[in-house]
């Protein structure tokens, strides 16, 4: 069996990973190819291009890349009409995904799409779009499913990969060992985001947050997992560069042994935020994007929350602070009586206990049956 994939970056990448497992489960010489991070190339799929290429977010900053976008996928559309596989999966990316998905459709490829696209936060007038472009979506919150059933397409809860994968009990001091930390003292984790753009947005904020909650908390810790060496470059840069930066522990990878050490954390708004919730690590939800990029979005956006645990749970359950509300100063303010306030800490875990019971789902073999679904609507 050959399969298509695209994923567009590092949590569409930890996606893939489960696609290829479960496929493999029922086709162990299947074969991947198209855009792949690390963890599906360790798995042999063969990337056709740098996932990087794709990681792009903001209205303005896409604009930059969008001939090298249009390129790419181009490119691919040829590609994989030159050679169909057997099916295609694009795994969330839907601005990029849903038009080679449409292409691929068109020419009696089955295609799926992982992680449904947002129609339930903004731009609901995609649901024609999606309906022209997929045989099926693999979706990760329970919550879509009557959304897209009533559009009249087909979808399947798979649960979230994570939510199976990330124990629902966490051993905070084991966690703290393994990194090399002292067993007692407040820890606080920094998550700025996986991608260049948002490291250029976040890195000088988080450390100037940092620098104001080691004034108020002096006996804290701070550690840094950065997804790869670029990331950690600019990090490093902003730790010399902001006055009075606090030492950060800098690491590159392990962002789960780091969430599930800290006390609390600060977090780019993303799969991280749901990461931190699965790992029952409080944190403070951030983001910060150009001001007309952050205009757009406020226009078309519906739901009430940015942050993953909110929507999912449908309540404030974590602050959010975004884009002109996210100075250092109100940003550690909020860690910082998360800090001093263990019962709104402990408040906060249990909400995610059940998020993390809402996600539970067998990931593998919901997987094979929305790939079923697709490869007999497509017969």
């Amino acid at each position: 069996m050959r399969v298509g994939v695209v994923a567009g970056e590092a949590s569409g990448d930890a996606l893939g990973v489960t696609l290829i497992e479960a496929i493999r489960m029922r086709y162990p010489d299947a074969e991947f190819e198209g855009i792949a991070g690390p963890g599906m190339q360790s798995l042999g799929a063969h990337s056709l291009y740098p996932m990087e290429k794709l990681s792009v977010r903001g209205y303005v900053e896409v604009l930059k890349a969008l001939p090298v976008l249009l390129r790419i996928r181009r490119e691919l559309i040829r590609h994989f009409l030159a050679h169909p596989p057997d099916l295609f999966v694009g795994i969330d990316a839907p601005d990029f995904n849903l038009t080679l998905e449409k292409h691929l459709k068109q020419a009696g490829i089955p295609t799926l799409h992982m992680v449904a696209p947002t129609v339930w936060a903004w731009r609901a007038n995609r649901m024609p779009a999606i309906r022209e472009s997929v045989n099926g979506i693999l979706s990760i919150f329970p919550f879509e499913k009557p959304i897209f059933e009533q559009a009249g397409i087909s979808i399947t809860d798979i649960g979230h990969p994570l939510a199976q994968r990330i124990p629902e009990h966490i051993d905070r001091q084991k966690a703290r060992q393994t990194l090399g930390l002292v067993p007692d003292g407040p820890v606080v984790a920094l998550l700025p985001g996986s991608r260049i753009s948002e490291l250029e947005y976040h890195a000088r904020l988080f450390v100037a947050t940092a620098a104001q909650v080691a004034q108020r908390v002096p006996h804290a810790r701070f550690v840094a997992p950065l997804i790869d060496v670029r990331t950690r470059e600019l990090f490093a840069d902003a730790l010399r560069t902001v006055p009075d930066a606090p030492v950060v522990q800098l690491l590159e990878g392990r962002a789960h042994d780091v969430l599930a050490a800290a006390d609390v954390a600060l977090v780019a708004s993303g799969t991280a935020t749901l990461e931190a919730a699965l790992l029952k690590c409080p944190m403070v939800i951030t983001y910060k994007l150009s001001a007309l990029t952050a205009w757009l979005a406020r226009r078309r956006g519906v739901s009430g929350f940015v942050g993953l645990p909110n929507i999912i749970l449908n309540q404030p359950v974590v602050p959010e602070l975004i884009q002109e509300q996210a100075t250092p100063q109100a940003l550690a303010e909020n860690l910082v009586q998360l800090l001093n306030d263990p019962v709104r800490r402990e408040a906060m875990v249990q909400a995610f206990e059940r998020l993390h019971r809402l996600l539970h789902a067998d990931s593998h073999r919901g997987i094979l049956q929305g790939v079923d679904k697709a490869l007999r609507d497509a017969a």
